[in-house]
């Protein structure tokens, strides 16, 4: 590991412990906070998300200034469960109108910038169980407490069934061997792929973000390049459990990531591109006559940095 980055490791690694809610409600002053959860039918825990956010944020202290979840597309009763619990709720596909609609998670992500109108902006990932709200109060420390820290990103354990730390498949296969090959500065996250994290307003609103599963590894890239490392913070938020996919969903992020990762090699002028990739993969399950052969379309769109966008009010 190069000396920066173990430097770094030292100097913007904290735990959720490290940041007291007192303290954090005395930093806060006049800046304001936004929670996003972008949710796709996840009825059976936003709802006990939102309401914790909602317990223990805004009604208990006045740290939390308001809870946003971005329903992308749900077709069971996340949307409901949602406001219920306190969210304010807006379809993703009624976000800035007119333009044509995207897929994936990074749409919803880069579409909360135009609905919320919180300085600092955190966000959640909805299909959390056990979910504490030391994960916001955890990503917010670094930002309230040095004006020069620009994103915070959660790391944990992530358990699959006996294996404390088998949740992190995609993470260990591709995401961390490539950061590590190509932006070796990087190589100080333990969680490069996680959904929590926390950004200031200022420097989300300038950076690309890509439509799928690369959103969270391409952020991460673009943030360096504008910020520098040292704008760059990690929190240890302990334990982190939620519904794992299968390998062949799995197959479909790792293919999204290394095109996201691509595409920021070619951009940055770290390899000349000899083709376009194929944005199709073939994967392979065995039936009752043999292997058979399914196709998936994991082709990866990109929306332009938000400020850029003639439409862009944050709301409030």
């Amino acid at each position: 590991m190069l000396p920066e980055v173990e430097a770094w490791l030292r100097g913007r690694t904290s735990s959720s412990d490290d940041w007291p809610l007192p303290e954090l409600v005395a930093a806060k002053g006049e800046t304001t906070v936004s929670v996003v959860l972008p949710a796709r039918d996840e009825e059976e825990t936003v709802g006990e998300i939102v309401a914790a956010i909602r317990r223990d944020l805004v009604e208990a202290v006045p740290l939390v200034d308001e809870v946003v979840v971005i329903d992308s597309r749900s077709v069971d009763e996340t949307a409901v469960r949602a406001a219920r619990a306190g969210a304010t709720v807006i379809a993703q596909d009624e976000i800035l109108p007119d333009l044509k609609p995207l897929e994936g998670k990074g749409e919803a992500l880069w579409k909360s910038l135009a609905v919320t109108s919180g300085d600092l902006l955190v966000f959640v990932d909805a299909d959390l169980r056990e979910f504490r709200t030391s994960f916001v109060t955890g990503l917010l420390g670094p930002l309230l407490a040095d004006p020069g820290v620009a994103y915070v990103k959660g790391c944990y354990d992530r358990p699959l069934r006996d294996m404390p730390g088998g949740g992190g498949r995609v993470t260990e296969l591709v995401a961390r061997p490539l950061l590590n090959l190509h932006w070796p500065m990087l190589a100080g996250f333990v969680q490069p792929l996680a959904g929590e994290y926390a950004g200031r307003r200022s420097v989300l609103e300038r950076i690309p973000f890509v439509g799928g599963y690369g959103v969270e590894i391409a952020m991460l890239i673009d943030l360096l390049d504008l910020a520098g490392l040292d704008a760059l913070a990690q929190v240890d938020l302990g334990r982190r459990v939620h519904s794992h996919q299968s390998t062949e969903a799995l197959g479909a992020m790792a293919a999204q990531i290394l095109q996201a990762v691509w595409s920021r090699l070619e951009r940055q002028g770290k390899m000349v591109a000899l083709h376009t990739p194929v944005p199709r993969l073939a994967q392979f399950r065995r039936g009752a006559t043999g292997h058979r052969v399914s196709v998936r379309d994991v082709a990866v769109a990109e929306r332009p940095p938000m400020i850029t966008i003639p439409a862009y009010r944050p709301a409030g």
